[in-house]
Formats: structure tokens, sequence, C-alpha cells
């Protein structure tokens, strides 16, 4: 099975003024093959945010390697690296970063702006589907739910068909209800091949492998 997300040895610490350093994360490896879902778990200020963001090409670690799709992210220019991630990556955020003036149509079609996408009209609409938000196509964020934002927010995800979905606490502002439905959306993704790795303070998701980050390290359980 194909590794869609390879770290390696990756550390980072941040020296906040006027403070001492601290170290988010410490000799950090872990590969995401293709058709798994894996989670990393951590209370909050453990790192798990720095690990998605270095992962994700936003965040160059020092030191460390990673790579996707065999591709070594962080030895790409800035511009083919913002490239890359369009064409390669998905990112989930708790607070959703949908855009206030675009309804859900137009949020979900806004990875069209980095990247073209053939058919992106069609694939949003089917994604919007996909989400069950077809009855909302025409509301504005302000309009919806916290669930619907964050069902928004993984359709403009997965629009320019990612190998790797990156999601940070997608279910942290979230019922159980809703919390269930976009996990569910996720394993599917990662059932047709794609690749997720998600950050939560919940140890209670299933997932193919869990970890646990600890003092900046990560452990094989949570």
């Amino acid at each position: 099975m194909a590794n869609i997300l390879e770290l390696e040895n990756v550390s980072k610490t941040y020296q906040p003024r006027g403070r001492s350093e601290v170290t988010a994360l410490r000799d950090v490896s872990l590969t995401v093959e293709a058709g798994k879902f894996k989670v990393v778990c951590g209370p909050s200020g453990c790192g798990k945010t720095t690990l998605l963001l270095a992962a994700g090409g936003l965040l160059r670690p020092e030191p460390g390697a990673v790579r996707i799709n065999g591709e070594d992210v962080y030895r790409l220019s800035s511009e083919r690296r913002a490239c890359f991630r369009a064409d390669n990556l998905g990112f989930v955020f708790q607070r959703f970063h949908l855009i206030p003036f675009l309804n859900v149509l137009e949020n979900v079609m806004v990875p069209t702006l980095a990247t073209s996408t053939n058919d992106a009209e069609s694939k949003a609409r089917c994604l919007i589907d996909f989400v069950g938000l077809s009855h909302r196509l025409d509301h504005p964020p302000s309009e919806l739910s916290t669930g619907e934002r964050q069902r928004v927010a993984l359709a403009r995800a997965m629009l320019n068909e990612p190998a790797l979905v990156l999601a940070d606490e997608p279910t942290g502002n979230l019922d159980e209800k809703n919390a269930e439905v976009v996990l569910k959306h996720l394993r599917d993704f990662a059932n047709r091949g794609g690749a997720v790795l998600l950050a939560t303070h919940d140890t209670d998701i299933k997932a193919d492998e869990k970890y646990e980050l600890k003092d900046g390290a990560l452990e094989n359980h949570c």
C-alpha cells in the first residue's frame, strides 16, 4: 500500500518573544497510507495543530522531512508548494473558515481559485449532495447550523480530489450526532482510497491507527 504522507524525524521549536523556547514537536515520524484513517490525540496546546501544519506544507519543520506522494514538499519553492498543496491536499479546520459573503456552492468552489478543476461546479454540486446539503445550496454560512458549516468545509476540502485530507479538531464544535456525520464522511473518503490524518482531543474516535502526542513526541496509542 502506497504511503501518501511521510513525516521523518520532524521537530519544531518556537521562541515566543520574551519567553523561553517551546518544543512543539520532537523527532516525530509517521506515515499515512492510501485508504487509511489515522488519528493523533492530545489535549489543547500539545502540538497537534503544529503537526498538521507541518504535514500540510504550511510550517517548515526544523529539522525533519515531509513527503507527500513521494515529493519532499519543503524542497519546493513557496509558489510551487502552494500549487502542490492545492492539487494534493484538503484541509478541514475546527472553525470552518468559510467566506461569509459566499453561499454554500461558492464556498465549496473556493479551491478552484488556486488550481483549475474540470467540471468544478458539477463536482461541487455532487459533493454538496454527498454531505446532505443540496437544500442549502444558495444559503450563506450565517444561515447554516454549526454542523452544516462543517460539512460545507468538508465538501470544500474534497473538491480537488486530494490524495490526503488533514483535519484539525473537525468535531470539536459539534454535537455527537453531527460529529458522527463528519467522521463518517472522512471514513468514507479513506475507504475510497484517500488518506486521512485527524488531530483531536477526543480519544474515543475510531480509526485504523491512533497515536498520542505527548511532550512533543508521538506514541503508538491514545
